[in-house]
């Protein structure tokens, strides 16, 4: 490949922009981002107030964007939602134990090798990359969770945002959660 056809690649496509969806589509997909990350940041506030564990991480935010307002994608599927999150997080806190002293290099092996995992495990869930991240460059509490990180947030976090797109994602006809299981 020449140095013009490369950069060629980079002009993208003429298809234009997506179609835009319903009004129907867009009140649904609020009202399960809206249930789904209170269901999350209840708990969290519930159950895990004044310690040092946290449910919330910015993570979710981009997983209900997922499985609210994209619900057919194969990335948005229970097995990568959940999957995603779980392996990123073992990755995630792997990485800060082994190269905490290069935080640059515990970073950019946090993501590289989540990408990597979740393709291994057909469980790629683009917000499992953020997880894995903020295992590194998260706070002292967050480090200091160790693998218990993999459980709160990364196991219980997904669950409840699961548990949520079942409901809602299946009341309105025109909409049906999940496409598939594994």
């Amino acid at each position: 490949m020449t140095l013009p056809e490369y950069f060629k690649k980079m002009q993208g496509t003429t298809r234009g922009s997506p179609p835009r969806v319903s009004n129907t589509e867009i009140m649904w997909s609020w009202i399960g981002g809206f249930l789904g990350v209170a269901a999350v940041a209840w708990t969290d506030n519930y159950f895990f107030e004044g310690t040092d564990l946290a449910l919330m991480i910015g993570s979710f935010g981009a997983s209900a964007v997922l499985i609210y307002g994209a619900i057919r994608s194969p990335l948005a599927q229970p097995r990568n939602l959940v999957g995603g999150h779980i392996f990123s997080a073992i990755v995630g806190v792997t990485c800060w134990k082994f190269f905490n002293q290069y935080p640059w290099l515990a970073e950019a092996m946090a993501v590289a090798s989540c990408i990597a995992i979740m393709h291994l495990t057909r469980t790629l869930h683009p917000p499992g990359g953020a997880t894995g991240l903020i295992a590194v460059i998260g706070s002292p509490a967050i480090h200091k969770m160790g693998y218990l990180y993999v459980l709160i947030p990364a196991v219980l976090g997904p669950i409840i945002l699961l548990c949520v797109a079942l409901i809602i994602n299946n009341i309105p006809e025109s909409r049906r959660y999940p496409e598939i299981w594994f």
